[in-house]
This record gives C-alpha cells, sequence and structure tokens, in this order.
C-alpha cells in the first residue's frame, strides 16, 4: 500500500515510478526519489501524527534554517506549489537528499572520535536553537508544545506515560509520585529556563555525517520546548555507556560555545524525557517491536524516577 501511495505521491513533483525506491520505514516512510536535479526524500508521514498546518510549519522553519546555512534538508514545492501534499488522509512531502550516514544506532556512535562528534553536535545544536530565535515565524505558523502541559499535565503530549500496560502497580504508583513532585519544581524554574523552537529527536539516528560535516535530519517531533529537554533527549541514550561523564560534558562544551546551557538542570530534564517514553509507545503496542521498546522504556524511567524520589 505505501508503495502505491509513494508513486500517486511522486507523480505530483512530475517524478515517474520507477525513480521512487523504498530506504526506510520508520515512522514516516521515506523513499528516494530520483530526479535530473538530484536525489530527493519522499516522505508519508503517519496520518493524524501532525495536522496539515504542524507540517507546513515544520517545511518553513527547515526551509528557513536551511537558507541560514544550515546543513538540513530542504522542503521542495510539488508542481500545485505547495510544500504539502494530501494522499487522502496521508500527508505527503519532498525534501532534499542529504549525503552522508547516520552517526550510530540507539546508544552507539559510528564516528572515528566520538567526544569530538559529540562537542561539534553540541555546537551544531546551539546554532540551530539560535538561527531558530532570530527567525521571523510566518503567519499561522504552528508546532507542538513540550512546556509544562505537554510534559507533566493532564494530557502530555505524547500521552499520560503513568498508564503504560507493562508497569506494575508499584511503579505506577512511582511515576506518578514522581510526576507531582516534577511538577512542583518545573514550575518553580521554568521562568528562568532557555525555551524556544527545538528540533525534539536528536538522537544519532538523525544527525548524518559527510567527510566530517554533521547535518539534522527528520524535524518530525520539532517543538516548542526547553533546550535542556533538547540536551536531555541525545544524552538519555548514552547514561549507561562507560564514559557517559566524558560524553555529556563534551555536548555541553559544544553548546556553550554559542549559547548558555543550565547543566544544573539537566538531569531533571533528562528524567523528564525518560518520563515521556512509556506514553508514546502505547498506541504502538499493537506493532511487532511494541512490546519490547515499552519494556525498555520502562526499565530506562524506573531508576531515574526512583533516584529523584530518594528510594
Amino acid at each position: 500500500m505505501s508503495d502505491e501511495l509513494a508513486i500517486r505521491a511522486a507523480a505530483l513533483w512530475g517524478i515517474p515510478a520507477d525513480q521512487v525506491h523504498l530506504a526506510a520505514r520508520r515512522e514516516n516512510v521515506v523513499y528516494r526519489a530520483e530526479t535530473p536535479d538530484g536525489a530527493r526524500a519522499l516522505r508519508l508521514h503517519r496520518p493524524g501524527y501532525r495536522s496539515r498546518g504542524e507540517l507546513v510549519s515544520e517545511m518553513e522553519w527547515m526551509e528557513a534554517l536551511a537558507e541560514a546555512g544550515m546543513r538540513v534538508p530542504h522542503p521542495i514545492p510539488s508542481d500545485n506549489g505547495r510544500l504539502i501534499e494530501m494522499i487522502g488522509d496521508t500527508p505527503v512531502s519532498l525534501l532534499s537528499w542529504l549525503p552522508g550516514e547516520p552517526a550510530g544506532v540507539g546508544g552507539t556512535l559510528h564516528v572515528p572520535d566520538r567526544l569530538g562528534f559529540v562537542r561539534e553536535l553540541g555546537k551544531l545544536i546551539a546554532k540551530m536553537h539560535t538561527l531558530s530565535d532570530r527567525w521571523a515565524k510566518p503567519e499561522g505558523f504552528t508546532r507542538p508544545h513540550w512546556d509544562f502541559e505537554g510534559l507533566l499535565g493532564d494530557d502530555p503530549l505524547w500521552g499520560k506515560f503513568w498508564e503504560n500496560p507493562h508497569l506494575t502497580e508499584e511503579e505506577r504508583e512511582t511515576l506518578l509520585q514522581a510526576r507531582s513532585k516534577a511538577r512542583v519544581r518545573l514550575a518553580g524554574i521554568e521562568r528562568d529556563l532557555d525555551f524556544g523552537l527545538i528540533h525534539g529527536d536528536i538522537l544519532t539516528e538523525n544527525v548524518l555525517v559527510d567527510e566530517g560535516r554533521l547535518a539534522l535530519i527528520d524535524f518530525d517531533d520539532g517543538a516548542w520546548g526547553f533546550r535542556d529537554f533538547e540536551l536531555a533527549t541525545f544524552l538519555m541514550r548514552f547514561l549507561e555507556a562507560p564514559d557517559y561523564p566524558q560524553v555529556r560534558r563534551a555536548l555541553l562544551d559544544g553548546y556553550a560555545t554559542r549559547r548558555e546551557v543550565s547543566p544544573f538542570v539537566l538531569e531533571f530534564f533528562i528524567l523528564l524525557r525518560a518520563m515521556t517514553y512509556p506514553g508514546w509507545v502505547i498506541p504502538r503496542l499493537g506493532e511487532p517491536w511494541g512490546p519490547a521498546r515499552s519494556a525498555l522504556a520502562v526499565r530506562t524511567v524506573m531508576p531515574l524516577a526512583r533516584k529523584f524520589l530518594g528510594k
């Protein structure tokens, strides 16, 4: 079914069916499309995950970053002049195909200089935040909010994490206690935190490396959020790495070359980030990988929650 949709979508950009080939099947299904002007990434977005307005805003944001000199995918309008087209209930978009390979998978890094890479990534994240702050948002710009309510409200952005069915009763109660304490803490510090547009999913899979140059892809989870949350998203995957203190220091050192960072609240935001995943996986439990991802999310968050509560 995805291949049929991709062929119909490609036609909206004047791309022949025989030039479209599956590249990745993740949250979005991505096809590589060959055109006279170079390779393109044809994306079939997950139906219902983002509104058309949110997706158009995502494209506008990436376009602004690309024009400001960042290595990010450049959106390409369809033959109808639209950045987002609809095939039934499936949004589709076309982006420039960036050269390079993912920096790693999960908590691994496939780079020769591990700490050097992380330091450069910190600089790149800071550059993105600075450019995003300077950018004059177009009328109608809309993205989700990883704010107080989005993280710890009654209906968080990624779902009620305390209702994950893989939690034991003791684990559920512990998460609820941690949520209550975290609400108090975040309410007390949020006014002093750096808040703005964030990528929201800076994992090694979403960082491409090409001859030492770094690029960011997959802005699907881009949102208004706390900048500490951005850094926490990357660091959470390395918590059990033997060199985690050095990785953390390298990321903060790189980020601090361009922007101020609040290292004292970073561990708190790693907890908040870990809390989101048991909720994220709930509507995906029917996927073949769903139960395993759910168990991993629970295993990751529970030690952090207990430490936060002093248990």
